[in-house]
């Protein structure tokens, strides 16, 4: 028999189709007039598949090398893993290795954005954490405003792709498409709002005013009981347009005032419990990198992620306050989470 090289295409399909029919490694190889060795190794290595993929060993790093990385990734946040082993002197290892070395002992992540936190800012955050230790915070209205954009912050659409399926593609705009300013309110179990700021107005002092009378007042806080607003504690943070003289003076007009409106500590948002809602709403209306067309659509989709959120988790964020009270304490000051 003559011995050729390769197995045609040809002869390749006409081994299945004898296979199929019960024929033997020795029978096809007469059939197709080929080395019988040919056709057993090409039956052999189909049924075997496709080989699993050979990791190359690591290069070796000693265990003081392993330890002065460790602590140049404790000193060096957000480095890359070139710089980490170059602050080392270790080179000669390729980005791989360094890579799988890095993973068992630190992990990537973004850069937090937070306002920065001075001396003065952790005294009167533990100051405010100690005058309000004793406090019922079932009776404090936790208020804010959150805005949100027909795309939805950067970097959340990103999720995984089944192997053979193209990513839906996204829009791209050339000026934003701007974005809804949206007001809201959290106590005990209830969800205030949410209300929406009119399309065009910045917030200042008079304008907000304006919008806590024609939304807040009018349509909420005006149908409570006598005892119930004989008890509320309002809270808002200190942006200009909240902490100015004249929104102090007009909400004090309006039976706000003294101990009925919580003093807040600078630069602490990570201690308003609707922070933690906004994170919910924006999760719920921009899942799956869903993108939005009008002002409308996307304020719709926050009125209905809104009122999705049941008492019992409104519940959890308010009640969660003695324990944030606790945490400042013990980091004296600083960030609790």
């Amino acid at each position: 028999m003559g011995q050729k090289k390769d197995l045609t295409g040809s002869e390749k399909s006409k081994i299945v189709r004898y296979l199929a029919e019960g024929c033997s490694s020795l029978k096809i190889a007469k059939l197709l007039k080929r080395d019988h060795r040919t056709i057993k190794r090409f039956i052999q290595n189909s049924q075997q598949g496709r080989k699993k993929r050979v990791e190359k060993p690591r290069r070796k790093i000693t265990a003081h090398e392993l330890r002065k990385v460790k602590r140049a990734a404790a000193k060096m946040p957000l480095a890359t893993s070139l710089a980490i082993f170059q602050s080392c002197n270790i080179t000669g290892v390729p980005k791989s290795t360094r890579c799988a070395i890095l993973r068992d002992m630190a992990k990537v992540r973004k850069a937090e954005r937070r306002p920065p936190l001075n001396k003065t800012h952790k005294l009167k955050r533990q100051d405010w954490a100690k005058k309000y230790l004793k406090t019922g915070f079932s009776k404090v209205l936790w208020t804010d405003e959150m805005r949100v954009s027909l795309d939805g912050p950067d970097g959340w659409a990103r999720g995984w792709i089944g192997k053979g399926q193209r990513a839906p593609v996204r829009l791209r705009r050339q000026q934003g498409g701007g974005g809804v300013l949206v007001w809201a309110g959290i106590i005990k179990d209830e969800l205030v709002g949410p209300f929406r700021v009119e399309d065009g107005v910045k917030l200042n002092s008079q304008s907000y005013c304006q919008f806590l009378e024609d939304t807040f007042f009018k349509q909420w806080y005006r149908k409570k009981s006598a005892s119930f607003k004989k008890n509320m504690i309002f809270m808002q943070d200190n942006a200009p347009s909240h902490a100015s003289k004249y929104s102090t003076a007009w909400l004090a007009r309006k039976g706000i005032k003294e101990e009925k409106l919580m003093t807040w500590p600078p630069c602490s948002p990570d201690l308003n419990p609707i922070e933690n809602l906004w994170s919910i709403i924006k999760c719920e209306i921009y899942k799956e990198g869903k993108q939005y067309t009008s002002l409308n659509s996307v304020w719709e989709a926050v009125v209905a992620a809104a009122h999705n959120v049941d008492g019992e988790q409104i519940k959890t964020l308010t009640e969660s306050m003695d324990g944030r009270l606790l945490s400042v304490l013990a980091k004296k000051g600083g960030y609790i989470g």
